[in-house]
């Protein structure tokens, strides 16, 4: 029942740019399968309603359909891909992006016990589960604010509460919670990823970014391969293609300064390293790029 409310509120309130009058609240709707496309993955809840999803990260495959959730704990650099969409019966997808302060908020005012312990270890920045019938209701309640607007902005931030608590107490809780902790290992890979994003185009030493994590340089490497999928130079990699892929749709004749600036001093590295990645060579990418649109949320995406 949760799944039918939830494919018709999804089909009735779609937009082109993913948006809705519920901030942090995106709708996809999809009605073909296009190849697999990079992007961020943002720190998301995203539920499938119809059609399937495949997520790659790293060396890592997810997929979930309908009536199962993915949690992105972790704003990490994804490849994904709708394997069942047509205009016949579109892909439709819920996303709800998640705040560590929100997530906080929360485990402060829960009562001792309530909230599962965070276990040890860091978990995967990326998770998928089957979601429970009291998420999809929550899911469906908030959905149903977007046809009653006096009641919206009352109504909306108490059941995005209750989605968040849903989903600290869920089979993928111990992420979420790890997301509202300042200390936790998480929260320090975070920073991490953070840095690196910020400074990709730029070379660095390992040690340096766990000095800045505050972790040994041992226990960084292990962490951040946990979370990722991948080590902090291939991370860096991921991101300093796909930024390159950006800047190429918009100046697809500068291919080599590009390169510079996303930090590779051998353009033959940066062309051999994009095709190996895209699947063609930068400037014949950059062609068929120039009309396309990137969507808000990359596991939607």
């Amino acid at each position: 029942m949760h799944l039918d409310e939830l494919r018709t509120l999804l089909a009735r309130h779609a937009r082109p740019d993913w948006t809705t009058a519920i901030d942090g609240v995106f709708i996809s709707k999809v009605d073909r399968s296009d190849p697999p496309a990079p992007s961020m993955s943002g720190t998301v809840l995203a539920v499938i309603a119809q059609g399937a999803k495949r997520l790659a990260l790293g060396d890592r495959v997810y997929e979930y359909g309908p009536g199962q959730y993915l949690v992105a704990s972790v704003d990490l650099p994804v490849t994904g891909q709708f394997t069942r969409a047509g205009p016949e019966q579109p892909a439709l997808g819920f996303g709800l992006a998640l705040e560590p302060s929100a997530v906080a908020e929360l485990l402060l005012q829960a009562r001792p016990g309530d909230a599962p312990r965070v276990g040890e270890g860091v978990p995967s920045g990326i998770a998928v589960s089957d979601a429970p019938a009291a998420l999809l209701d929550a899911v469906v309640r908030l959905l149903r604010l977007l046809d009653e607007p006096r009641d919206r902005a009352v109504l909306a931030p108490l059941i995005k509460r209750e989605i968040l608590w849903r989903l600290i107490t869920s089979d993928q809780g111990a992420a979420v919670r790890q997301l509202g902790l300042a200390d936790s290992g998480l929260s320090h890979i975070s920073r991490a990823v953070g840095w690196i994003r910020d400074h990709y185009a730029e070379s660095f030493r390992v040690e340096d970014v766990a000095r800045l994590s505050g972790m040994s340089v041992s226990a960084f490497y292990r962490n951040f391969q946990a979370v990722t999928a991948m080590s902090p130079i291939q991370f860096q990699k991921q991101i300093r293609l796909q930024e390159a892929r950006l800047l190429l749709a918009a100046h697809p004749g500068d291919v080599t300064g590009v390169g510079r600036r996303v930090g590779y001093d051998n353009p033959s590295q940066f062309s051999r390293e994009y095709r190996r990645q895209f699947g063609a060579p930068p400037s014949r990418d950059a062609a068929r790029l120039r009309n396309t649109v990137r969507t808000p949320v990359g596991v939607l995406e």
